[in-house]
Parts: structure tokens; sequence; C-alpha cells
């Protein structure tokens, strides 16, 4: 909000004291007692009517009389009106706010939806906004919604485990729902509700204890990720192989894997197979050989999410799998004419590839 109301009523109670002291040391000088001149000033001000409490018969008490209705009534509406740009200013921006909010929720498509903005929380937002994704934040602290909000993001106040809250989200329109909560009872509810209300939503949710994992699955989330874990195997690359996992970090003091292959003339792509893709129930091994080994794959995640990490080269390929692949621009280019692969955008360091 603009400091400018502040320093408005600021000043206007300044003049408006500095004109009520002044006038009744002016009445005082004319020989009037300090209460009769004080009442004079207030009633004279604020127009109330009462008779005069003394006769003002001199030019000078007159001239004095018309100064102090002049300014005194100057500053109070001055002051007042202050308060007044204050009220609507408040009230416009909020209105403003939850209209654009409103507007941007609505055009909301395909979208991940972050519930809670805590540590965790806060930190995929800020990788989502970065990489021009669109997302919404979700979070019963105002505070943080706010502090959301001054970052550039969409969020909103609310119960996330609350299907009226998920519903304004858009949750019947979300590709993704990730709740990242610390407490996983109420993980657990969101993934409930949210898998109530959107059946081919991807849930991902926020583990804290192993005995959770479980149950968190059987509640609807497709992943479940145990912070603690991943923190405790990144300490053991770190310890055991320190330059592999500096190479692999994603953190942006030391760049991301994609960066790193850019370095020397390579990338990492995620290529999907889609519905009349001739590759549909052929090979990994197959591809390979086609594509005359310009390219290493990594990984293979399959349509039911399930990821392999260098797979066979005997794993059949289905509508929906996505084959992730490390090699030269142009030969990915030229792998996926020749097998009609669809090109997924991978963001690394905010640009897209």
């Amino acid at each position: 909000m603009s400091s400018k109301p502040f320093r408005r009523i600021l000043i206007g109670m300044i003049v408006f004291l500095a004109i009520c002291i002044s006038a009744v040391a002016g009445y005082v000088g004319y020989g009037w007692d300090v209460s009769d001149a004080l009442y004079m000033v207030v009633i004279t001000i604020f127009g109330v009517g009462y008779g005069e409490v003394k006769p003002i018969e001199t030019p000078e008490l007159r001239l004095l009389t018309i100064a102090v209705i002049v300014f005194g009534y100057g500053a109070a509406v001055y002051t007042v009106g202050g308060f007044i740009q204050l009220l609507i200013d408040g009230e416009l921006q909020e209105i403003l706010r939850s209209r654009k909010m409103s507007q941007g929720i609505a055009g909301l498509k395909v979208h991940t939806i972050v519930c809670g903005f805590g540590r965790m929380g806060s930190i995929v937002a800020e990788e989502l906004l970065r990489s021009e994704h669109p997302f919404l934040v979700i979070d019963q602290d105002e505070s943080r919604v706010d502090e959301a909000h001054q970052a550039g993001m969409l969020a909103m106040v609310g119960n996330a485990s609350d299907e009226d809250t998920l519903n304004e989200a858009g949750i019947d329109r979300a590709k993704t729902l990730a709740t990242l909560l610390p407490d996983d009872a109420a993980n657990a509810f969101i993934c409930v509700t949210a898998r109530d209300l959107n059946r081919s939503v991807e849930i991902i949710s926020r583990g804290e204890s192993r005995s959770a994992e479980k149950k968190l699955r059987r509640c609807g989330a497709d992943h479940v990720i145990m912070a603690a874990s991943v923190g405790a195997k990144r300490a053991f690359q770190l310890i055991t192989r320190p330059t592999a996992a500096s190479l692999l970090q994603t953190d942006g003091a030391s760049g991301d894997i994609n960066g790193e292959l850019s370095a020397v003339g390579l990338q990492m792509e995620e290529l999907k197979i889609t519905a009349g893709s001739p590759m549909i129930g052929h090979t990994l091994s197959e591809i390979e050989i086609r594509g005359n080994r310009g390219f290493l794959i990594v990984a293979l995640r399959k349509s039911d999410g399930n990821v392999e990490m260098n797979p066979s080269g005997q794993c059949s390929l289905s509508d929906g799998d996505v084959v992730i692949v490390v090699g030269h621009r142009d030969d990915i280019a030229a792998l996926c004419r020749v097998h009609t692969l669809k090109r997924q955008a991978m963001t690394y360091r905010g640009a897209k590839h």
C-alpha cells in the first residue's frame, strides 16, 4: 500500500494541531481564559453552532475567528481525506487483487496445484515460476500467500483438503497436484479429496515417515517424496562420489545436469511415444540400432508413472511411454523424425530446450 495517505494524515494532523494551538494563544492574548479559548476554537472549527463564549466585537477578534474557521476546517478536511483515501486504496487494492486472482485461476488449464508454501513448497513454486509452468499455490497462512503474491505467483488462501477450495483452484482442469505439507495426515486428506474430484490428476505427496508412504499411496498419491531420504542420499553421494554428485546437482550455484551437458555439445531430452507411433510394440534396442547409436538412453518412464533407470534393450514400448535420452541436438532431432517421437519441453536454468 502506498505511503501517500499516511503522509497526508500526518501532515494534516500536525497542521491542525498547530492551528488550534495558535488560535487558543490568540484568544488568550486578547484576555480570554485558556478553557474559554479552547472551547471557542473547537466549536468554531467543527461548526457546532453554539453561541460565542464572549462577544466577538473587535476587528482583530473577527479576523482571528475567520482564520480559525478557514484554516482549521481546511486542515480537518485534509486529514479526514487522508483517512478516506487510506480506506479506499486498501479496498480497491484488495478488490483488484481478488479479481486478478479469480481471472488468473479461471484461465488455468493443465496446471499444477501446489499445496503448502513452506520451505519445500516455496522452492517448488520458485522453480515452476522460473520455468514458466502454470501453477497455483494454496496455503492457509495469509502471510505466506501475500509472500507468494509479492513474488509474482498466483496464490490463494484456503484449506487444500476442502473440496470447495480445490474446485476453486481448478482441480478438474489440473494436470498435477503437489501436496507438500510437513504433516502426513494433512497430506493424506488432500490426496483423498483431490483423487475424488479428479481421477486422472497426478498427485505428488510429501512424506515425513517411511510408514506413511504406503498410506499416502493408498489415499491416491502417485508419487511420495521422502524429504529426509532425498537429503540423506544427496549427502551420501557427496561423500562417496563428489564429482558425479556435483555434476548431477540441480541447485543454481553449480548448475544442473543439462547445463553441464551443453558445455560439451550434448543435451537431455524426453521423447514421448504417442498414439500412432511406429515404435509402439517395439523394443528400445530397435531405437538404438535404427538410430545408429548417436545417443544414449538413460531412462524409461512408463505410462503408469514407473521409471526404469538404465533400462534393458528388450523393454517394450507402449503409448504414453517417455524415453529419456542424452545426445547431440541434431541426432535427437533426426531420431524423432525417424520414429515419429514427440519431444517434451524440458526446462533447465529457466530456459526451455
